[in-house]
């Protein structure tokens, strides 16, 4: 197979994979163009790390034309997972003396060239540590997103960030340095698998004094899932590493008040999202059940007066609006700190994940993209607003 024909390189592309050989060879094609088109002066290649795909993932990505960029796939070591592939990538990366590496999903169908530039620029040009994607999504696309990581890691640390997972990312070398030398148990966790995007977000925020960009990339394509139906271990890993940092990072997001918005670098593009169907009644289905099924539990953890709102709630109306979504997202969070109930924590999580979402669908079901959007902002400022609330209860509980 093809290889690396340089020791060092100036830009890494990175893929992690697992079973994409539908997607990896238009993604290469397209970041290989775009390396050459906007950064001809610069030593590029492709690094695709895959998780032992048992498809033709590697033969469609040595496939790809490559304008002469150089390609390189590997099977990464390590447990299963995204971040175990982005980690193997950012290694490799710093072995080249890479000044920017970036990263994009492996099943992206909207990838432009443009994309290269727009991740990479902001770090070569601009001084800035870390880039974030800006996307159009469809209003129910990245629902753990608009729910939970956008809204409350902004009020958290103070830093407006669309897209604090959406995969597709630009590194600089300060921070890359950074996630190269963290101790290897950091590893040896969720951070491992889908909780990569918003461990390296997080940190990014909070790690280094660089500039944090995002990159207004148009419209994501990419293998869309039904909320209430295809959620498996994304949510836990992602919204329990979430909930992780908050315990790390306790001194910084106790200090911060408000926030600022995070530079969006490119021209915001339009673009009109790929239908997304969401199965309404089966979420207030699930988040029904779900609040019987745990009674007791929900009265230890959330109290008496949110239990008995979740209780009245009927089989056809099991929705969870924002002042209640948010005063439950705290209460969570805060008993997250105990090793042994957050597995609990997180089952009794989902379905009223499923709640919240189900409300936000019933609410703007009739709603253009640009009204949702509002609403989520609505969010956001309402865990802004109610943030000492938070901090209140996050001081009861560790007493």
């Amino acid at each position: 197979m093809p290889g690396l024909s340089h020791d060092s390189y100036d830009i890494v592309v990175g893929i992690p994979s697992f079973n994409n050989e539908t997607t990896i060879k238009y993604v290469v094609e397209t970041a290989a163009i775009g390396l050459k088109q906007y950064f001809p002066s610069m030593r590029g290649c492709i690094v695709n790390a895959d998780g032992g795909s048992t498809d033709r993932t590697k033969e469609m990505f040595y496939s790809a034309s490559s304008n002469g960029v150089d390609l390189l796939s590997f099977i990464y070591e390590g447990i299963s997972g995204k971040g175990s592939a982005m980690r193997s990538i950012m290694e490799k990366s710093k072995s080249y003396g890479a000044q920017a590496v970036l990263f994009l999903d492996s099943d992206l169908r909207s990838v432009e060239p443009f994309w290269i530039e727009r991740l990479a620029s902001p770090i070569l040009e601009e001084g800035a540590a870390y880039v974030t994607p800006y996307y159009i999504r469809h209003k129910y696309d990245g629902t753990i997103t608009n729910s939970i990581c956008y809204p409350l890691n902004t009020a958290l640390y103070g830093k407006k960030i669309r897209q604090p997972i959406g995969g597709d990312f630009g590194v600089g070398r300060e921070l890359l340095e950074y996630y190269t030398t963290v101790p290897e148990n950091t590893w040896r966790s969720d951070i491992s698998r889908f909780g990569i995007d918003i461990w390296m977000t997080t940190s990014a925020v909070n790690e280094v004094k660089g500039s944090i960009y995002q990159a207004a990339l148009g419209t994501k394509i990419h293998d869309v899932k039904d909320p209430g139906k295809q959620l498996g271990n994304m949510f836990k890993e992602v919204v329990g590493t979430l909930f992780s940092l908050m315990q790390k990072y306790e001194d910084n997001w106790k200090t911060v008040g408000d926030y600022s918005d995070s530079p969006i670098y490119g021209d915001v593009v339009t673009g009109i999202p790929e239908p997304l169907e969401v199965d309404l009644e089966n979420m207030i289905s699930k988040c029904y059940e779900g609040i019987h099924s745990q009674e007791d539990f929900i009265k230890d953890i959330l109290g008496a007066k949110i239990a008995r709102n979740l209780l009245l709630l009927g089989k056809s109306d099991a929705m969870i609006d924002d002042d209640l979504w948010v005063r439950i997202i705290y209460r969570i969070a805060s008993g997250y700190r105990k090793l042994a109930l957050r597995d609990r924590l997180i089952e009794l999580l989902v379905p009223l994940y499923f709640g919240r979402v189900a409300s936000f669908v019933s609410r703007t079901e009739k709603m253009t993209q640009e009204g949702a959007e509002e609403e989520i902002d609505k969010l956001l400022k309402k865990f802004v607003e109610t943030k000492d609330e938070l901090i209140s209860i996050w001081e009861k509980s560790s007493e």
